[in-house]
């Protein structure tokens, strides 16, 4: 006779196997996320990378079939966004739009971060690369990178060179020129890309290396005069244009941005993200939205962007020792 007991071990047993075949096809699946997504913007609102992000959040939430909410948290040189990213659970609900600030150059510009700028954070995909474009006023009688050298180096500190603000871009690009260049050239830092621009135009400042989207229609007016862009290769955006490494091998001053989760984000999670943005990246239309603002787009894997993050780290931390800037 069967017992209760026997009874409710053969089913348990009659059911295993339909329970491991349950979990397996869970464990196959890909992550999904239940609830909305926020990615976190270390800046303010209204900037090219919170441009960027937006278009990023909105593409992003329509192949996860849940929204992408962008909160901005600027404020201490991008650490107060960083550290809200790097204190967030694992789950892939609170995600990072990265620039090299937050983990390249604050490491080297600060004496302590509220974060481990390398183990805080989880590498998903590169997002895009900015071009910068050297431009200088018309008054300053050189058409080339070889000829604006030469006379930087005839007439040590005369030249100056204007930033949107230390630590800025276009700050560490000057900062990148003058040392890579072995010249004398004056910052000048502005309160932005704005009045920056405004006092190049006047001739209130020689030259300036910032966004191509900022600078190029000025050069294209007559405005400004364009040497060379800032990365390693002439820009597929402006191909006519020659690149600054042309003359001084090693120079790449673009901006480039990514996608990063909290440190220890599993890996389905990571696979999930990085396969929707490689698929936003490479969908021609978004493309050419980016291209329209001067952009580059560079998807990737997770791996290579965890590279580039470690040699820009490398290269940015050469060039600021060199000048010795730090930030209190």
């Amino acid at each position: 006779m069967l017992t209760r007991r026997m009874l409710a071990a053969s089913a348990a047993l009659l059911a295993a196997p339909r329970l491991v075949r349950a979990q397996s096809q869970t464990q196959g699946q890909p992550w999904q996320p239940t609830r909305p997504l926020r990615l976190i913007v270390p800046y303010a609102a209204g900037g090219s990378a919170d441009q960027t992000a937006r278009m990023v959040a909105d593409a992003l939430g329509a192949r996860l079939g849940q929204s992408v909410v962008v909160e901005n948290k600027p404020g201490g040189a991008a650490t107060i966004g960083a550290q809200a990213v790097a204190r967030a659970a694992p789950d892939g609900l609170t995600l990072l739009y990265g620039t090299p600030g937050p983990q390249m150059i604050n490491p080297w510009l600060m004496a302590s971060l509220p974060y481990d700028a390398e183990k805080d954070f989880t590498p998903i995909c590169g997002i895009k690369r900015a071009p910068n474009l050297l431009c200088v006023n018309p008054s300053v009688p050189a058409k080339n990178v070889p000829e604006l050298l030469d006379y930087a180096k005839a007439n040590p500190g005369k030249l100056t060179f204007a930033s949107a603000g230390v630590s800025s871009s276009s700050h560490l690009a000057g900062e990148m020129l003058k040392y890579l260049g072995k010249i004398d050239i004056v910052h000048v830092p502005f309160r932005g890309t704005g009045p920056a621009i405004t006092e190049l135009l006047a001739g209130n400042v020689h030259m300036a290396i910032d966004t191509l989207g900022a600078l190029l229609p000025h050069a294209q007016s007559g405005g400004l005069r364009a040497l060379a862009v800032s990365t390693p290769k002439r820009s597929p955006l402006v191909p006519e244009i020659p690149a600054i490494a042309e003359t001084l091998p090693g120079f790449d001053a673009a901006p480039f941005n990514y996608l990063a989760g909290p440190g220890n984000l599993p890996a389905p999670i990571v696979a999930r993200l990085n396969q929707e943005m490689v698929a936003i990246l490479s969908d021609p239309a978004f493309r050419k939205r980016m291209e329209a603002q001067g952009e580059e787009p560079t998807p990737s894997t997770p791996e290579e962007l965890a590279a580039t993050i470690r040699a820009e780290t490398a290269r940015w931390g050469t060039v600021i020792k060199a000048a010795n800037i730090k930030i209190e």
